[in-house]
């Protein structure tokens, strides 16, 4: 199950016992639905959850003729569509009156006469959330939306949701495939919409992801450092290897002064080890950058100017 159909399930579970509330859920869902006319009100979505919340809505709010429809999506096997109507024009014209609107309407907005308290916003915003909302796989990426097919309810959402004052949210708007798409981007945002609308398991199942996710990379971090160092480290040692073979080849390590061939017997011995190291097991323990300097010696006694950094 997508994280989209977990959190609608979660919304589906909302319990409320104030009429007005519950008329405000309702109304974000067909406001926002396939169609919300005088003459039909049809509402399509892929969770069964959520279509089963409509129907509930729909009989305790009007007690309509309801027909439920079921289908799989186009090249899809499994994905359901569930489509809920009502088949009776004076039912439609009913329901769709009692919310304000009349025929003449040229264009559809929210009619705030429904959602005239923060509860009543809330609900209606789950509304739309279950209607054409959606959430990405907080594993994935952060990002909420609602498509919304009409320009002026776009604009009128963006507006209700930036006048919740306990979130501050900052919604923007991008045209998508002919649809309005109202989004969020970022943890916080959508951690607090979600909680905002009744789904605040779903939230902190962002928050938790986010955690493992910062734990992740914070250890990918370290462990790329320290790859890196050892391969820093293994490439000094190899060009300091070389050096000390060519002087044994050409003129011998014996020819060296004692502190040179003490550390340079002690390299071809330990070839993983670090300066700091090298330096700590001498006869007489030196320093990192005393046996950096020995090092250095060795190389030009090979003839070799490289520089060296382990």
């Amino acid at each position: 199950m997508s994280f989209s159909s977990e959190v609608k399930k979660e919304l589906c579970r909302t319990e409320s016992f104030d009429r007005d509330v519950l008329r405000a859920e309702l109304y974000g869902m067909l406001l926002f639905g396939k169609a919300f006319r005088d003459n039909q009100i049809v509402f399509t979505t892929e969770s069964s959850h959520a279509a089963r919340r409509i129907t509930m809505l729909l009989e305790n709010l009007f007690m309509p003729i309801i027909e439920k429809q079921t289908a799989l999506r186009p090249k899809s096997d499994e994905m359901k569509l569930y489509r809920i109507s009502l088949i009776d024009s004076g039912e439609c014209r009913r329901v769709f009156e009692s919310f304000g609107h009349s025929a003449g309407e040229v264009t559809l907005r929210v009619n705030r006469a429904n959602v005239s308290s923060d509860e009543q916003s809330a609900a209606f915003v789950r509304g739309v959330f279950l209607s054409c909302g959606s959430a990405s796989d907080p594993m994935k990426s952060y990002h909420a939306e609602f498509c919304v097919p009409h320009k002026n309810l776009a604009s009128d959402l963006s507006n209700i949701l930036r006048e919740v004052t306990e979130c501050r949210f900052t919604p923007k708007t991008v045209i998508r495939g002919g649809n309005y798409v109202v989004y969020f981007k970022g943890s916080e945002q959508i951690c607090d919409l979600l909680t905002y609308i009744g789904a605040p398991v779903q939230a902190m199942e962002i928050m938790g992801t986010k955690a493992v996710k910062q734990v992740r990379n914070n250890i990918n971090r370290s462990v790329n450092g320290e790859v890196a160092n050892i391969r820093k480290v293994a490439s000094a040692a190899t060009k300091q290897l070389e050096a000390i073979n060519k002087i044994k080849r050409t003129r011998g390590l014996e020819s060296l002064p004692d502190d040179l061939r003490e550390i340079a017997y002690l390299r071809l011995e330990n070839p993983e080890m670090s300066l700091r190291d090298l330096g700590a097991n001498l006869s007489t323990p030196i320093s990192r950058s005393g046996a950096n300097h020995r090092i250095q010696r060795l190389m030009e006694y090979a003839g070799g100017q490289e520089d060296n950094h382990g």
